[in-house]
């Protein structure tokens, strides 16, 4: 339902209950990238059909491969991905996605071949010169505007050469692009960066047979691959997405009553915000726990605790809860002490700057949110009221927002909801599942 509402009013009122997320968004783009890599292709379940994946489904597609893929009974999409892969037959649009755009540039930097890169208004803001510089330094030729710091990006890859590249950011995304290109050039890749950060890729080559080690090194996490054929002879199963996850984490968490959200991914990389919200003083159960195609999955249950407290956020925890820094931003105002981030620049380059519409929202909403250069500093004892929320193309923000009508002293008005379709497409009606009152007050 979320796909085609671009105006809503959320209630107050607490929610609980059970329910399973979407498939993890940043472990779908992979698995349909690299069964489309892999010989003898891939079948792949539990695939999000978020607009950022169907960019990637496209791009895909584009460049010659082949997926069949349909909804399943819970709506996540599963079937089968297929190669080989070359030149695009097309401008190759990725949507609002950096982690498609990102990747499918080291993709692109292996094959010989010419691939141009763009995405919505949005993405054509993002910065790729930290992919570009390493890309460049392997032998690829990219472009694109502001000397190649911004897309459209241009790539004309083949002959590349074995790199070393110390990152000057934490990025699984770009991580993943190095990583790709040297798979597909064939050459030997080593990354390293001052924190680990999430490592979705390098868990799905070794399950294809490629050997991918990871190390530790005084505190820098470095991950070298050394090239060979990719080769998948089981399902590549999607977890449920932590970051999906966590805006019903965070609304049982201030919202004195318990949520469960089944089957979610619990990777190392990936649980920075339960693991914020239990430094607040909210109680966490996991039961379940399995592992599904490398991925550590399990049932996660959180309940508030007597009194959410405060608590710091930086750096590795910031790597691991850079996604959730919104909605844990709600947590903290309804804490008595508040919550203190640091270290968190890369919110100012996301699909906003997230610090900036953070600080827009609470104060549409009668909050404070102190900003900071690398973050956020968010008093506690703070409730939200009613209010008019502007999401600003940005689906956390919007999403943050129905989540704190959920505690508010009144009804909370989000516009430009639509943008929520590309990672949370069923967003409203989980919302309604918990027991979430809403209003649409406009369709697209």
């Amino acid at each position: 339902m979320s796909a085609a509402v671009r105006r809503v009013r959320v209630h107050p009122g607490p929610l609980s209950g059970r329910l399973g997320v979407p498939g993890d968004k940043s472990v779908s783009h992979r698995v349909v990238l690299m069964g489309a890599l892999a010989d003898g292709g891939a079948t792949v379940s539990g695939v999000v059909a978020s607009g950022d994946v169907l960019a990637t489904i496209a791009a895909v597609r584009c460049m010659g491969g082949q997926v069949w893929l349909d909804p399943a009974a819970d709506g996540l999409l599963e079937g089968r991905v297929e190669g080989p892969l070359g030149e695009a037959c097309d401008v190759v649009d990725c949507g609002n996605s950096g982690t498609g755009l990102r990747l499918l540039a080291g993709l692109a930097a292996g094959m010989d071949a010419v691939t141009v890169l763009t995405g919505d208004v949005s993405l054509r803001g993002r910065p790729m010169a930290r992919i570009v510089d390493p890309l460049r330094a392997m032998g690829a030729i990219v472009d694109g505007r502001d000397g190649g710091r911004l897309p459209p990006l241009v790539v004309r890859g083949g002959k590349l050469h074995p790199l070393t590249w110390d990152s000057p950011v934490a990025s699984a995304q770009v991580k993943s692009c190095l990583l790709l290109a040297g798979l597909v050039g064939r050459v030997d890749v080593t990354v390293s960066s001052r924190l680990p950060s999430r490592d979705h890729t390098e868990r799905l080559l070794r399950a294809g047979g490629i050997d991918v080690t990871t190390a530790t090194i005084d505190g820098r996490e470095i991950v070298a691959l050394h090239p060979g054929t990719l080769r998948f002879d089981t399902t590549l199963r999607v977890p449920g997405d932590p970051s999906s996850a966590a805006f019903w984490l965070v609304a049982g968490a201030i919202g004195g009553r318990a949520v469960t959200v089944t089957d979610v991914s619990v990777n190392p990389t990936r649980t920075g915000a339960i693991e914020v919200l239990t430094d607040l003083g909210a109680a966490v159960d996991s039961t379940g726990e399995a592992v599904r195609s490398g991925e550590p999955v399990a049932d996660v249950t959180i309940r508030a605790g007597a009194q959410l407290a405060s608590a710091q956020v930086g750096g590795r925890r910031v790597v691991d809860a850079i996604d959730e820094l919104p909605v844990l931003a709600l947590a903290g105002a309804l804490s008595s002490g508040g919550l203190d981030v640091s270290d968190a620049t890369e919110l100012r380059a996301k699909e906003s700057d997230r610090i900036v519409a953070m600080a827009r929202t609470f104060s549409a909403l009668g909050m404070r949110l102190e900003e900071r250069p690398d973050g956020y500093l968010v008093p506690g004892g703070q409730r939200p009221g009613p209010g008019i929320v502007d999401a600003g193309g940005d689906h956390r923000i919007a999403m943050t927002a129905c989540v704190a009508a959920t505690v508010a002293s009144g009804p909370v008005e989000v516009t430009g909801f639509d943008c929520v379709a590309t990672s949370y497409p069923t967003f409203l009606d989980d919302l309604a599942r918990l027991g979430g009152r809403v209003e649409v007050l406009e369709e697209g």
